[in-house]
């Protein structure tokens, strides 16, 4: 079997241990049409713990069924190619330690705030509009001053104290953000821990459940699904007698619910859960149907467009591409920001990719580069894409694929 595919060695290991296509996927939590996909590769397999799922059900090692595998994926995620790194590894030195020990001890002046609090504001919001943008290295930038900044002005006496902790906390939660899209986990779910703990000495309870949406991001991209889970279905059970059968929820109440369903709906989709995928879709298109409107409260852009491109990404997800393509074309994202507009796209191109369309997934990647560069080229989604084209298109690439695979940093 060493020089068969992905598909052929799963076939065979099935028939092996007497499965049939829908034993197996029940095994593993995922459809028989999905099993199918998988043994004529037309459906690709990326996701370690997916690789591992279906390693353990087959009685084999993951090296088994993909031998490159074996080694942790880090060429996936592109470190050695990834712009700003330097200045990542400058914001987590700074999430290292005490961020304003010298000042608790009085080793340092109390220093008045240079800037005062709707100046701080502006920065905290600069720093989220271009996290939407996904220019996240000039995200990382930013924080380098403004963090400590705020942390200064929380303990300094020229300026209130529970407004400065809120934007603490959407400062550290915009550095949990940022992280978690640049692959540096354990620094994101740090920041997301310290944005929890700034909302919770504001008083601002909404803040602290913005700050566990957060946490639940950093886990989902650690594949840690069960913590991912219990931190978004916590809030929502904390959230849900402020908005069922009450007609007067606030909206911003209404967006963190939604949000926290539709993170939900994505946790369940990555392990294989169809039914409690369809579950959390159901209760975020409800919430976004009594707000009427797209709305981007504690920076979720939570609304009826948001529902819908993540109806496409759970559909990608549990391998179903034609139902993903069909709810696409009903999608107008261009009311959402340049950050959620790409990934949209990119799980367009997923879905493509998925059926050997490899003309649309190349010019859905490339529309979502044109939008956010930084996105197309490091994030895994988007890289495992262009990979798969790389390997549909054999020996010869057609140029635009060979030259967003150089700027990607992408290999077959």
């Amino acid at each position: 079997m060493a020089e068969s595919t992905l598909g052929a060695r799963v076939a065979e290991l099935r028939r092996r241990r007497g499965l049939s296509q829908k034993e197996l996927g029940a095994a593993i939590r995922r459809s028989e049409s999905w099993v199918s996909q998988v043994e004529r590769d037309v459906l690709p397999v990326e996701r370690l713990s997916v690789l591992q799922r279906l390693a353990d059900v087959l009685g084999v090692a993951v090296r088994d069924l993909r031998p490159e595998a074996a080694e942790p994926m880090a060429a996936d995620r592109g470190d050695g190619h990834r712009a700003g790194s330097a200045v990542f590894d400058k914001l987590r030195l700074l999430l290292t330690g005490h961020p304003a020990l010298e000042q608790l001890l009085g080793d340092e002046a109390d220093r008045e705030s240079a800037d005062e609090l709707p100046a701080l504001q502006e920065r905290v919001d600069l720093a989220w509009q271009l996290a939407h943008e996904s220019r996240l290295v000039e995200v990382g930038s930013s924080l380098l001053e403004l963090i400590p900044d705020l942390e200064h002005a929380a303990r300094s006496t020229s300026v209130k104290r529970p407004e400065v902790l809120t934007l603490l906390s959407r400062a550290y939660q915009v550095a949990a953000t940022a992280f978690t899209r640049q692959e540096e986990v354990d620094a994101a779910w740090v920041a997301a821990d310290r944005a929890l703990t700034a909302a919770e000495e504001s008083g601002d309870a909404l803040s602290v459940v913005a700050g566990t949406y957060r946490m639940a991001q950093a886990f989902l991209r650690l594949q840690r699904l069960e913590q991912a889970q219990q931190a978004a279905r916590v809030s929502v059970t904390a959230l849900a007698p402020q908005v069922l059968d009450n007609e007067l929820v606030r909206p911003e109440v209404l967006s963190l619910y939604g949000s926290l369903q539709l993170m939900l709906a994505v946790i369940a989709a990555t392990d294989g859960n169809r039914t409690a995928a369809r579950t959390g879709l159901a209760a975020a298109r409800r919430a976004a149907e009594r707000l009427g409107e797209g709305r981007n409260d504690f920076d979720t852009e939570f609304g009826p467009t948001s529902v819908a491109v993540h109806a496409v990404a759970v559909a990608v997800e549990l391998g179903d591409a034609g139902e993903a393509l069909d709810t696409a074309g009903t999608v107008d994202a261009s009311v959402l920001s340049p950050e959620r507009q790409a990934r949209f796209l990119v799980d367009v191109a997923r879905a493509h990719a998925q059926r050997r369309q490899a003309a649309e997934a190349l010019e859905a990647l490339l529309n979502a580069e044109r939008l956010a560069p930084e996105l197309v080229h490091h994030d895994h989604r988007s890289r495992e894409v262009v990979r798969d084209l790389l390997q549909f298109a054999g020996r010869r690439p057609a140029d635009e694929l060979r030259e967003l695979a150089a700027r990607a940093a992408v290999t077959p």
